[in-house]
């Protein structure tokens, strides 16, 4: 009780810096709005809708929106009629999850103070929360275990580094762990490193990952053809999805030394945080390169080097349209550990990562194992990679058939889930 008033104090005095970071007006980045109290629990009422207590999904932002979307779409086919609430903390996730359309309701997930909890639990008066990954906050765990509402985590991961982070400070860790009735691991070696911290291994469960389980929409890839029509359907095109800042000069780099042997080669450049779209338009510009903007609807020609992909949530049409993807997140260090390699594997898209990549160890080298990844120690060499990538599609396709069979000898992590939740759920005799 000590540790978590000290944390709430901690908490309040840090606020307001969290809270202006979460709501200061960047470009292209969607408002909040009037639903900005959602955030300290002041959650509209679910009217109109089914008496059934619903499911509360929370996933933070984007990336975790998507990985619920399996699940998501698994709940609503095995009983169309469950409510399901899908909660993140910023406007980009809320952006993402508008897309599923009626299958779920979106709220903002409220601040970690028990009162705000409080006042969502109120209004929403949930069965059960499911946390996509490991977006703990203490203070709305021990609200929502108080109000006997089971807590499941799903794609439990826990590296070396952050176990030992949490054994140097394990009454803070006893103190989150308390309040989960369930994690559902992605591999073994999380599970007993989770029991290594002192997590009973009767709530723990080995599921794999559900992002492995992704579905790839025949619709989908018909717009990716018809996108790789509108960019070209006999030049070389790459992606580099989610770049962060410090990595787009490094792409651009890359970029140059590939246009040297491919002289009509296409990148198509997301930037990771939709408020750096104007700056590194900018960057494109100051090292003389033609960039067309996805918003424009401005015609790409052969005399453009960069598509700049300022929109969000379409990595996969784009993705879909390219020959190669090279992963962002791993050119700058240990700042990020890189990105999600699945959604190019499930395309049959051959992958190359630069050296950081250890939030998504296990799939990296099984990627790698099979022939599907490479791995590289920089930018340069991202860019002899690419040169001999581009110049042949017969290695090309046979990295990506590499690529889908990992994803595909994956797969079934949303039916374990949805066991192991449906078993912790069923009312007790």
């Amino acid at each position: 009780m000590f540790i978590r008033a000290l944390y709430t104090l901690l908490l309040a005095a840090l606020s307001p810096l969290l809270l202006f970071g979460l709501y200061r007006r960047l470009p292209n980045k969607p408002a909040f709005g009037s639903r900005w109290k959602e955030h300290f629990g002041v959650t509209p009422p679910l009217a109109d809708l089914p008496k059934a207590q619903p499911i509360w999904i929370h996933a933070v932002s984007v990336g975790e929106s998507i990985a619920a979307i399996p699940v998501i779409k698994a709940i609503k086919a095995k009983n169309p009629e469950q409510t399901i609430v899908v909660t993140t903390t910023t406007s980009t996730g809320a952006e993402q999850v508008s897309k599923l359309g009626e299958l779920v309701v979106h709220r903002y997930m409220p601040i970690d103070f028990a009162w705000c909890v409080r006042g969502f639990l109120k209004a929403t008066n949930p069965s059960a929360m499911l946390i996509m990954e490991t977006e703990l906050w203490p203070n709305t765990l021990a609200t929502v275990h108080r109000a006997g509402i089971p807590v499941i985590v799903m794609n439990a991961r826990l590296s070396a580094r952050s176990a030992q982070r949490y054994a140097k400070f394990q009454p803070v860790f006893n103190m989150i762990s308390a309040n989960l009735n369930h994690l559902l691991c992605l591999h073994q070696d999380d599970a007993e490193r989770f029991v290594r911290l002192g997590v009973a291994k009767d709530r723990l469960s080995v599921t794999g990952s559900v992002k492995f389980d992704i579905q790839i929409e025949p619709t989908l890839l018909e717009q990716s053809q018809q996108l790789r029509q509108q960019l070209g359907e006999t030049r070389p095109v790459w992606i580099a999805a989610s770049t962060h800042k410090g990595e787009d000069e490094q792409i651009l780099a890359a970029f140059k030394a590939v246009k040297k042997q491919h002289p009509d080669c296409l990148l198509i450049l997301v930037p990771r945080h939709p408020e750096r779209f104007d700056s590194v338009a900018e960057l494109c510009l100051a090292q003389q390169l033609t960039c067309v903007r996805r918003t424009t609807g401005v015609a790409v020609d052969g005399a453009t080097d960069v598509y700049l992909a300022d929109t969000m949530g379409e990595m996969l049409l784009l993705m879909g349209a390219a020959d190669v993807t090279v992963m962002g997140g791993s050119l700058i260090g240990d700042k990020v550990g890189g990105h999600n390699m699945l959604e190019p594997a499930a395309l049959a898209k051959p992958v190359l990562t630069g050296p950081s990549y250890y939030n998504f160890t296990d799939i990296t080298l099984q990627l790698e194992g099979a022939g599907a990844l490479e791995v590289c120690s920089s930018a340069e060499q991202i860019g002899l990679r690419l040169v001999a990538l581009l110049g042949d599609p017969a290695l090309c396709r046979h990295m990506g058939q590499a690529a889908i069979e990992v994803v595909r000898q994956n797969q079934g992590a949303v039916a374990k889930t949805l066991a192991v939740v449906d078993q912790l759920l069923a009312p007790k005799n």
